[in-house]
């Protein structure tokens, strides 16, 4: 390991100013906050689903703002097109009187990128995620074009109006480490907020990392150590989530599809960046277990009958948790 117990702990300290600097802006929302962090430190991307006015638009742009971090915002609609995401070829003039062709960037060339309602854009656009969000990469008339890095896409959605949506397919999904669920605030966070937002004072956040800083924090996450027992943890609730012979009950009887692979690697990518934030270079059980629904709960596919039930993948997941002991199911 390159980097020292100290290095840790400097690095933990950092973050937490990182933190601080959003609280001044954004009222509450610590699990969104927390984990939009995560999947910065992981090289990951997220989804943040919530009702509209919570906020979710406002903490990305404020953490990029932070984080010191190119920043564009992409407004989902039916009529938006692949190209103006990626951006397309134009003809232009050259000095010497020639036409040839010039590439314009279009908005996903940035660091930090917002896909607002992600659901309202037709599969074909959504689709022009998959090779930014995947490889890093756009190709567009068979020329490849490397994206800027770091790079992330923190995409939101509402999850009560389906009225001219289109849901994300599985294979879109599965391509985020994790999935926030931002929750409704509370009567003092109300108050705040109302407190923050009609007043005459403004907030000037304060940029508290830099590009090299952060690539150098995303390189510790990657040398946390994780123990072999903590590592089975991690196979065995992902496991669990599959519906064959060896599954709980529940999961048998409500599951259609469990995690695949992505699933147990976003584990095991969020439980170490919680280990940074936490100022460890090892990864604890309690990593693993705090991080395992926003890992998981996105992979999981319900069945007919989970739904007439009125499961839910969270509700699965925490019976899971309390099931599954290091090593074996009890």
């Amino acid at each position: 390991m390159s980097f020292t117990p100290e290095n840790y702990v400097e690095m933990s300290k950092r973050l937490q100013l990182v933190k601080q600097e959003i609280s001044e802006f954004i009222v509450g929302q610590n699990e969104a906050v927390d984990f939009t962090l995560y999947s910065v430190l992981a090289d990951g991307h997220a989804l943040l689903e919530g009702l509209p006015g919570l906020g979710k638009t406002m903490l990305i742009r404020t953490i990029s703002d932070v984080l010191d971090l190119s920043f564009s915002r992409i407004q989902f609609t039916p009529d938006l097109m692949p190209s103006d995401i990626t951006g397309t070829s134009i003809i232009e003039k050259s000095e010497d009187g020639r036409q040839q062709f010039s590439f314009k960037q279009g908005p996903i060339f940035s660091q930090m990128v917002l896909a607002d309602e992600i659901n309202r854009a037709t599969p074909k656009t959504q689709s022009a995620l998959l090779e930014a969000m995947g490889e890093k990469t756009v190709t567009v008339l068979g020329e490849t074009k490397q994206m800027t890095r770091p790079f992330f896409v923190l995409a939101t959605q509402n999850p009560i109006e389906m009225e001219g949506t289109y849901p994300l397919p599985e294979a879109q999904m599965d391509r985020f480490l994790c999935k926030i669920l931002v929750n409704y605030p509370t009567k003092e966070e109300l108050k705040e907020i109302v407190l923050r937002t009609t007043g005459a004072t403004s907030v000037q956040l304060q940029k508290i990392m830099n590009t090299n800083e952060l690539v150098e924090a995303q390189q510790m996450v990657k040398e946390v150590l994780i123990a072999e027992d903590m590592l089975s943890y991690a196979i065995d609730l992902t496991s669990a989530t599959h519906p064959n012979e060896e599954a709980t009950e529940e999961v048998r009887q409500f599951v259609q599809y469990g995690s695949g692979p992505r699933g147990l690697q976003s584990l095991i990518r969020l439980a170490k960046a919680r280990a940074l934030m936490a100022g460890r270079y090892h990864v604890s059980i309690a990593d693993i277990k705090s991080v395992a629904k926003p890992a998981l709960r996105h992979r999981m596919l319900l069945n007919y009958e989970g739904e007439a039930e009125g499961k839910t993948a969270d509700s699965i997941l925490d019976q899971l948790l309390l099931t599954i002991k290091q090593g074996q199911l009890t």
